[in-house]
């Protein structure tokens, strides 16, 4: 190695050129190879890291993600290094040896921007706040977050407890397919307020809310399918050796519009709140039910470190609600007495149907390494399908199936 140059020199690319193929999970079909091309997807993972992180030159950055899925090749890679940051590499899992681990690394390496998942967040965060604590975090000014939508529970702990109430939280949309952040608290007006959920359109996105006519929803205070409007320097070109599947999955459903398969509420100030993917909902006796609704109001139990909601098939209701339930560390309260709880908040804070018939307490999750929680294989266990569950050997943890699959029958059986 040590004969060898230390220059290099880049070969010339055109914009339009293939940058990279990233493949999709895969959770519903076959997995997708989405193509990134050169120069756009550099400009808005370039842009996105300098506004969205307020990076400034001599920054100590870091993005945790595993750099295998889009938001490690969008804010570890190539957005921080086309803006000449300090990019820090995060290998290993947010709790070992200890919970402390991201906090011990914002005081050794003086971090000022950090970006992780919610799924992490809640991980920690069941945990307590001394690992926290213990560490010194007065270099950090951005907490980051992206994945699926951050309950509040978990955004308030984010904010309070790590950030000392004194960092922007921007917690981000975005997507494989969008290149980089399309919607996210910042850049926004100097000082402007940042709360739980609202979020603003990144610099070219046009998000718009359409309904079931394929029309577009105007006004505040609504409800729809989030799709954008016009294309953006970010957007993936193609799906590898398919493209009449890239048209049929984002632009065909809502002609003209990206359709991003999630739906959001434009509140009363014309800002985003994302209500997670639109099948996502469950159907009981003719109640259309988001799971992200129940999901974040069990969440708000002191004795709940996450939960995952899914609909499972109810014989007269149609859909029936299922609940996986982990509990934070040390919880001494029984654990009949925590459903009963859970069942009644849900009822208090939503409506009766929104009651989950069944909540599992669980160790754990089946999560891809991206953090990212496999619900087809939560859909397939609670229905009793656990002969059709699929490849489970890309999870972070295969070992839970078999968990879950031994307490549902458990819990089927004394029912």
């Amino acid at each position: 190695m040590a004969s060898e140059s230390t220059e290099c020199p880049p070969e010339i690319m055109n914009a339009n050129d293939h940058l990279f193929i990233l493949y999709t999970s895969g959770s519903t079909g076959s997995p997708k190879g989405l193509i990134h091309a050169q120069a756009g997807y550099l400009q808005h993972a370039m842009m996105a890291h300098k506004f969205v992180f307020d990076y400034c030159p001599g920054d100590i950055y870091a993005c945790v993600a595993d750099v295998g899925w889009i938001t490690g090749h969008s804010f570890v890679v190539y957005g921080p290094l086309c803006n000449g940051a300090t990019s820090i590499l995060f290998e290993s899992v947010p709790t070992y040896p200890d919970p402390g681990r991201y906090w011990e690394m914002v005081e050794r390496l003086k971090v000022n921007q950090i970006y992780l998942a919610p799924t992490a967040l809640r991980l920690l965060l069941k945990s307590g706040d001394t690992f926290v604590k213990k560490y010194d975090r007065s270099s950090l000014r951005t907490l980051g977050c992206v994945g699926e939508p951050l309950n509040h529970e978990a955004w308030e702990w984010y904010h309070d407890v790590v950030g000392d109430k004194r960092c922007d939280l921007v917690d981000t949309w975005w997507q494989t397919e969008t290149g980089a952040i399309c919607i996210s608290p910042r850049p926004s007006a100097p000082n402007a307020e940042i709360r739980h959920g609202p979020m603003r359109p990144f610099f070219g996105i046009n998000p718009q809310l359409l309904n079931e006519e394929k029309q577009e929803i105007q006004g505040n205070n609504v409800s729809g399918a989030l799709c954008i409007k016009q294309p953006w320097p970010g957007l993936a070109r193609t799906i590898y050796g398919n493209h009449k599947r890239f048209i049929a999955t984002y632009l065909k459903d809502f002609p003209g519009y990206y359709s991003t398969g999630d739906g959001a509420h434009r509140d009363a100030d014309g800002y985003y709140h994302i209500t997670g993917r639109m099948d996502d909902v469950i159907n009981v006796t003719g109640h259309r039910l988001g799971t992200a609704e129940v999901e974040d109001a069990m969440d708000e139990h002191e004795a709940v470190a996450e939960t995952a909601v899914v609909g499972f098939p109810h014989d007269i209701k149609g859909e029936g609600v299922y609940a996986y339930v982990i509990l934070k560390d040390g919880i001494t309260e029984p654990e009949d007495q925590i459903i009963e709880e859970l069942k009644a908040m849900t009822k208090k804070k939503i409506a009766g149907y929104a009651v989950p018939e069944v909540v599992l307490i669980t160790p754990g999750l089946p999560k891809t390494r991206s953090g990212k929680i496999m619900r087809r294989i939560l859909r397939k266990i609670c229905a009793g399908e656990k002969e059709s569950l699929g490849d489970t050997s890309t999870l972070a943890d295969p070992s839970i199936v078999e968990t879950l699959i031994e307490k549902h029958e458990q819990l089927t059986s004394k029912q």
